[in-house]
């Protein structure tokens, strides 16, 4: 028998015979729980056990007054057989590649952390309407949550990704954590050229062992827009709705996390998302994506990249001499700026200075709806005329990777200029002198 309770509960229970995941039975204040007995994370109290309920959801009871009884002990000795997928003839290639993230993660009950699972196979065996999607294969980069990812991470992804490619693959996925999803999305954007097939990242805000995991719907999208859709892009496919309804395709460079941790948390920004996919169909809301070739894969791998590149956000009263201090260190700037992209009026002496010593200054809106308009207000004329770039449309975090390639290419500054303008891969739209909120493509 094994029990990871300690102390009083852990005695309670040793007392009845009773260990981890045996099916119990606890009255409680006169009612009635029954479940499976969850290991307790060993870092906090012991006055409490954890049951599973058959509904899949679990419940914390604290001992006190409580009367247990085993109902039945727990089978643990044989080990779960992980089903392996056969070839289908009829079933596009479409390659896995694992980075980790809550996605590949479940819950380790001795500590109450989730962690990634041991092996990535367990999101099919979850998943087994994944079979009737794609032909698939496991690619395993590593296994970091999103927010230990660096740019030396993302040319390890593209290169995996372009390997895929041009060994036959029709499309990519990639398991990735939600956190920094959309950085990643849009240095493949950058870096991955003559893109001629889906390469679709998705990830989940919940743990593919809880009820209320979005894993599931977010895996079959992706699988389907990477199987299925006529799209040549890096695309991120996530809930669309709080419910298990739908998902959305949004294009690397446009999407943006914008709730911690509801399922919808991705919306696409100044754009509509591609697509809505459902567990069987896909509806396009626009015709304005690149699309996909037959045949073998003509992509190309770009991966220079300059890592050296700071990311601020302007705040009132931000210190006369922050930027410079920057400077010293990096050797390019993307500021979020207020409003139409402004920043307070001393600061533009410095934003020239810094311009004048070789290093760009490009600036985006923390309002990420819009668009950066520097001739309007006095204070965007001037930094104009120190020098700064406008980053149009783009968000921050997109301007932020965009700038790190450019950099890697050159350190002329009218070449950069001129670079962060040009829309590469949709990153920087049309000025249609319209602002429009997701509400408007729900």
């Amino acid at each position: 028998m094994t029990l990871h309770y300690r102390g009083r509960v852990g005695k309670l229970l040793s007392s009845l015979r009773i260990g981890d995941y045996d099916r119990i039975r606890v009255l409680k204040d006169g009612r009635v729980y029954e479940g499976i007995l969850i290991p307790r994370p060993e870092i906090l109290d012991d006055e409490h056990l954890i049951i599973k309920l058959d509904n899949g959801y679990n419940i914390g009871i604290n001992i006190e007054g409580a009367k247990m009884k085993l109902i039945s002990k727990a089978n643990l000795s044989r080990e779960r057989k992980i089903p392996k997928l056969r070839y289908r003839d009829d079933l596009p290639f479409v390659p896995l590649i694992v980075t980790g993230g809550t996605i590949t993660s479940k819950v380790d009950y001795s500590t109450g952390a989730v962690i990634s699972h041991e092996k990535p196979e367990e999101l099919l065996d979850i998943v087994p309407e994944l079979a009737n999607i794609i032909n698939t294969k496991y690619v395993t980069l590593f296994s970091e949550f999103s927010e230990n990812l660096t740019p030396n991470h993302w040319k390890l992804i593209a290169k995996a990704v372009y390997e895929q490619l041009r060994k036959g693959a029709d499309g990519v996925l990639i398991a990735h954590g939600t956190d920094t999803m959309h950085y990643t999305a849009a240095a493949l954007a950058f870096m991955l050229h003559s893109l001629d097939k889906p390469v679709v990242l998705v990830g989940s805000q919940r743990s593919i062992d809880r009820p209320s995991t979005d894993a599931v719907l977010n895996l079959i999208a992706a699988a389907r827009v990477a199987a299925e859709s006529p799209i040549a892009e890096s695309v991120i496919a996530m809930h669309g709705s709080p419910s298990d309804e739908y998902a959305y395709v949004i294009r690397g460079v446009r999407a943006r996390k914008m709730h911690t941790s509801r399922r919808d948390a991705f919306q696409s920004i100044n754009e509509p998302p591609i697509a809505r996919v459902t567990y069987d169909s896909i509806r396009f809301l626009t015709e304005n994506f690149r699309r996909k070739r037959e045949g073998p894969s003509n992509v190309e791998l770009d991966d220079r990249l300059d890592p050296n590149v700071a990311l601020v956000q302007i705040w009132p009263g931000i210190p006369n001499g922050f930027l410079s201090t920057l400077a010293e260190r990096f050797k390019g700037l993307v500021l979020a700026g207020t409003g139409l992209g402004h920043t307070p009026r001393y600061l533009i002496p410095e934003v020239a200075e810094i311009v004048k010593s070789g290093i760009p200054v490009v600036i985006t809106s923390q309002c990420l709806f819009g668009r950066v308009n520097l001739n309007v207000y006095e204070t965007g004329r001037r930094l104009l005329m120190a020098g700064a770039i406008s980053g149009e449309d783009m968000l921050p975090e997109v301007a932020l990777v965009k700038l790190m390639y450019v950099l890697g290419h050159t350190d002329n500054l009218e070449e950069i200029r001129k670079m962060i303008k040009e829309n590469m891969t949709g990153e920087v739209g049309a000025h249609l002198g319209l602002n429009v909120f997701p509400s408007c493509w729900r």
